[in-house]
């Protein structure tokens, strides 16, 4: 592996090749926005960032097609 490849954030160096129904986790969408934990959820409450599907009262996951949708509206 190159040294660019062992640099490339664990939660999204798959991304590109998952389907649009596919879901991620809390740590690939704090790295698609570059952003904290606390600002991933400001940015679903102030709608900026697409809500959540819950798996369990503790388990939040995002859809990979609405995070892909809300990312080329953002640009």
């Amino acid at each position: 592996m190159s040294q660019q490849t062992n640099s490339i954030n664990p939660a999204l160096r798959d991304f590109d090749q998952l389907p649009d129904s596919a879901h991620v986790r809390l740590p690939a969408v704090k790295a698609l926005y570059a952003c904290s934990p606390a600002s991933v959820w400001r940015g679903v409450k102030q709608g900026r960032i697409p809500k959540p599907h819950k798996l369990s009262p503790r388990t939040a996951c995002w859809n990979v097609g609405e995070l892909r949708q809300a990312l080329a509206i953002s640009k």
